[in-house]
């Protein structure tokens, strides 16, 4: 068995691999190629943590394995990170315990690079404005990723504590783009895309602050009881998700599909935009959102590729078990 400890993650696996990772996934999902398991998520009556399992077996590359983690929200103030995550790979061929890996740092990862790979999809091509709704520690990850995918000339920004913002506007300026505090009436009705991290159980962001053809990258929704965005605003978009049993089960649609103004026939793999079984956008002025709930299978692959990089490198621990 291999183990490759969160300290050497960073210098292993990078936004340009986790984006290839998690797109080949979304594809491998919508050909039925790959299926993940049904996640089980749990507050533990301690320390205010919720705590969880996601899990799933890829036929193609023969990933199999688990994610097991979750979030502590009194971790920052004793210096460790909120989220929480190890992946454990297995040996498809016999059951064997192959790694042991560090999933901090690749939760954040594949995170961003599920909206990234949304918003190359699905984003209007001529996008300028990135409104990015939520300042925590994943916000940064997501905003370097998004960056990426279209020319932005500008970021704006909104946080439940204001104070927070100083975070983006930060790493605004190191990519060379203006930022602005703004209120999200306003980022509502000027941003091409939108990203909403946040941990939210109560919507931020309602149906009538968005106007023109947005696309909206929903990320923090992961599970029952959370909501980013207003039901209505879900309904009235052209919606998009990494897997739909998870979607309305536990991620931002299972509201509009609890009060029946979306139905799940509406909603699409974002694998199938990929794969071209779907058009994905169809004009500018569409409205699409993207339900990025976080599937298990997006941590084996970035997984999977971090231990054959340790491995190369040699920097993975390797012990009998």
């Amino acid at each position: 068995m291999y183990i490759v400890p969160e300290k050497e993650i960073a210098a292993l696996m990078g936004r340009e691999a986790s984006f290839a990772a998690v797109e080949s996934v979304f594809s491998a999902m919508s050909s039925k190629d790959a299926y993940n398991f049904p996640v089980i998520r749990e507050a533990i009556g301690h320390a205010d943590a919720l705590y969880g399992f996601k899990s799933g077996f890829d036929r193609k590359s023969l990933a199999l394995g688990l994610k097991s983690g979750g979030y502590w929200p009194g971790n920052e103030a004793k210096g460790l990170t909120n989220h929480q995550s190890t992946v454990i790979l297995f040996d498809a061929d016999t059951g064997k315990v192959k790694a042991l890996v560090g999933g901090n740092l690749l939760t954040a990862l594949r995170t961003a690079a599920a909206s990234s790979v949304s918003i190359k999809h699905l984003a209007p091509k001529n996008a300028k404005v990135l409104g990015m709704i939520g300042a925590g520690h994943q916000s940064t990850f997501q905003m370097r990723a998004a960056v990426e995918q279209r020319d932005f000339e500008k970021v704006i920004g909104w946080n439940y504590h204001p104070e927070m913002l100083s975070r983006l506007a930060d790493l605004a300026e190191e990519l060379g783009l203006p930022f602005e505090a703004v209120e999200l009436d306003r980022l509502g009705a000027e941003a091409d895309v939108i990203i909403s991290i946040t941990s939210a159980f109560a919507p931020s962001l309602m149906d009538a602050q968005v106007t023109g053809g947005t696309h909206i990258a929903c990320m923090g929704t992961d599970t029952v009881g959370k909501q980013e965005v207003e039901a209505t605003l879900v309904a009235r978009a052209t919606v998009f998700t990494d897997e739909i049993a998870q979607s309305i089960s536990l991620g931002e649609t299972q509201h509009a599909i609890a009060d029946g103004t979306l139905k799940q026939a509406d909603i699409i793999e974002l694998g199938a935009v990929i794969n071209g079984d779907h058009p994905g956008r169809k004009s500018d002025d569409e409205l699409t959102l993207f339900d990025g709930t976080g599937v298990g299978l997006q941590d084996l692959a970035v997984a999977s590729s971090v231990v054959d990089l340790a491995i190369e490198k040699g920097v993975a621990i390797e012990v009998d078990f």
